[in-house]
């Protein structure tokens, strides 16, 4: 048996064993001894501030009664007012958080906050045609007996039009406390780091809006002799030429909300890119995170429409439209979460700024509908910066 284990072959693979042995126990040693160095001198502290500019989505349906959408508004150079309810979707706002790993752990316990609002106000008065005036050579007769006859002008004032006014607010809240674990140990280069982290994330939303409609739709002028006709100069008859047209007015707001908590994972990563920590460097950051919400989806919405003929002669008659319309919703509700950024980071031994792309989708978190319920999306992805400062030794 000893001459077996005595074979060259043999001696040579214990030889590579050995050799293998040694460099990955000095390299070990090494790493250690770098990886102490680098605890030693880390800061224990991570206070960051930073802001972003992000789009979202989840807002509430626009109102559209039966006036809106039955009339060809393009056909009359206009533009529809549930195209003009719709407002700008970006909001602007601040987040910082404060992270503390102890000098001799791999743990780190962290604490973060992000706030976001936005507010706008629009005003659209289309109006294409006008005022136009309309000068009418109109022949009526005094008596009831011919040839004898006057004529005179009427100028008459009319145009389609819509005008639409509208109010939103917006605001958002997102609260985080993490604890996780750096698991990277060097897997993306000296200097990286792979923290997986679990805890509890709270989202709260809030928006309302209003909007004002006042149109007139379908204006034609009325010929006693040849009935309704387009705008222009006709031969008016007895009478002078009348207008016709159709007013609406509709009123209408609505608030909703969420607020939820839940238990969340995060898994957020670094690895240097070029440079040195001493010297400053640049690392490529990113990051993905997940939660379940548990909380309450509130809506509430009322609206009114009126709106009446005119019609010549005969004066105005009023359209039947239903009382104002008030409804209130308030649901318990599981909220999916998911997202994730990436970004880059410049980076000294107890500094950092870093700038990114971020996005963050709360699944059916809103409860977009009027009338009835319909849940929506609140999403919200765009560019954010921070500046971070490390305290302690």
């Amino acid at each position: 048996m000893s001459k077996v284990m005595n074979t060259p072959r043999n001696r040579i693979k214990a030889r590579l064993l050995t050799t293998a042995s040694a460099v990955a126990l000095t390299v070990s040693v090494y790493l250690i001894g770098s990886a102490e160095a680098a605890d030693v001198d880390r800061p224990l502290v991570w206070i960051e501030l930073g802001g972003q500019f992000e789009q979202f989505s989840g807002q509430g349906d626009t109102f559209a009664p039966p006036f809106i959408s039955t009339y060809d508004w393009g056909a009359a150079g206009l533009t529809s007012p549930a195209a003009t309810q719709s407002m700008h979707v970006f909001s602007y706002g601040g987040e910082g958080s404060i992270s503390f790993q102890p000098s001799d752990s791999d743990w780190v316990f962290s604490a973060a906050v992000r706030y976001g609002r936005s507010h706008g106000a629009r005003h659209v008065h289309e109006q294409p045609q006008g005022p136009t005036l309309h000068s009418v050579y109109a022949y009526y007769v005094p008596g009831y007996g011919f040839p004898c006859c006057k004529s005179r002008t009427v100028n008459e004032f009319s145009s389609n039009f819509e005008d639409t006014r509208t109010t939103s607010s917006d605001s958002h809240i997102v609260l985080d406390f993490q604890v996780g674990k750096d698991v990277g140990l060097g897997m993306f280069g000296h200097g990286s780091t792979s923290v997986i982290g679990a805890g509890i994330r709270f989202a709260q939303f809030r928006s309302r809006a209003a909007v004002n409609i006042n149109a007139r739709e379908d204006v034609h002028f009325y010929n006693y002799f040849t009935g309704f006709t387009a705008p222009g100069s006709y031969f008016a008859g007895r009478y002078s030429p009348a207008e016709r047209h159709r007013d609406f007015v509709l009123f209408g707001q609505g608030a909703r909300s969420f607020g939820g908590l839940g238990p969340s994972l995060t898994w957020n990563a670094s690895a240097p890119f070029v440079g040195n920590e001493e010297d400053g460097e640049v690392t490529i950051d990113w990051g993905v995170n997940a939660a379940i919400l548990f909380g309450k989806q509130k809506s509430a919405t009322k609206h009114q429409t009126s709106g009446y003929y005119v019609r010549p002669k005969y004066g105005h008659s009023v359209i039947a439209y239903p009382p104002m319309a008030t409804r209130t919703r308030s649901r318990n509700v599981m909220v999916p979460n998911v997202g994730g950024f990436a970004g880059l980071s410049f980076r000294y031994s107890d500094a950092k700024l870093s700038l990114g792309y971020r996005g963050d989708f709360f699944f059916g978190a809103i409860d977009a509908g009027i009338d009835t319920r319909r849940e929506a999306t609140r999403a919200f992805y765009g560019p954010f910066a921070s500046i971070s400062v490390g305290l302690g030794d």
